[in-house]
């Protein structure tokens, strides 16, 4: 593959955009350029990418990574090619960074980010280095400090947080991982440990007993229930001829 260079002789760097949203991945493969410092080789959905890479002849891939099923397509393209950096735009919160992260990304640029970011981010990763703006930066070392804050050891028997119990829910649907961390917009690697911990809450081994965890307790809490509302209503007064 020759390569392309600018005027001054200075190789450009070969960009595959990425996204789902044709407006959106053809506006930014125009921006980008316009600036002479990229080559866009091409602006594809995530299917097209995954299936037209192992063709392309690219340095770099910039992905739109709004979306929770972006994180997929970002880890089919590294099987692919492992030591291609993916840089990913888009991403509103320090979460989606840190699933981003997981996924392998290796540049991180806001929904607010600019086509100089996406430049710089670009340019960073093709040296071996982590792009992105400050501000997420913050975001993340804030997500990353809340974490090393939790407890190391979860005890048996304690009660279930609220993002445990809509975990579980899912898990007692079928859902795998994957598909949970997609239904929550969060990391595969977020839902493995929230498993975990639920696993050790409700002292069981296997993800399948989750669900008949939930069964049984609903089980037993149904005839409670009716009993609970029989004797409340002998306790009611008759109001039948109150309206006399």
């Amino acid at each position: 593959m020759s390569q392309v260079r600018t005027g001054d002789g200075r190789r450009t760097i070969r960009v595959l955009v990425v996204s789902d949203v044709l407006l959106y991945r053809e506006g930014v493969a125009r921006g980008l350029a316009q600036s002479g410092r990229m080559t866009i080789v091409n602006a594809l959905s995530g299917i097209e990418a995954v299936a037209q890479l192992p063709t392309l002849g690219v340095d770099a891939i910039l992905l739109d990574a709004s979306v929770p099923e972006s994180l997929i397509v970002a880890r089919q393209l590294r099987a692919i090619r492992s030591q291609l950096p993916v840089v990913g735009f888009g991403i509103g919160s320090a979460a989606t960074s840190l699933a981003c992260a997981e996924a392998g990304l290796i540049g991180f640029i806001g929904r607010d980010g600019t086509l100089a970011e996406l430049e710089h981010a670009i340019e960073q990763a093709m040296a071996g280095e982590v792009g992105c703006a400050p501000q997420l930066v913050a975001m993340l070392c804030r997500r990353v400090a809340a974490l090393s804050g939790t407890p190391a050891q979860v005890q048996p028997g304690s009660a279930l947080t609220r993002r445990e119990r809509e975990i579980a829910a899912l898990a007692s649907e079928g859902l795998s991982n994957k598909e949970i961390a997609i239904e929550l917009r969060i990391g595969p690697a977020t839902v493995k440990n929230h498993i975990h911990n639920i696993l050790e809450k409700l002292q069981v081994r296997r993800r399948g007993a989750i669900g008949a965890h939930f069964r049984a307790r609903a089980a037993v809490a149904a005839p409670m229930l009716d009993e609970e509302i029989r004797l409340t209503s002998h306790t009611l007064p008759d109001r039948s001829f109150a309206a006399c």
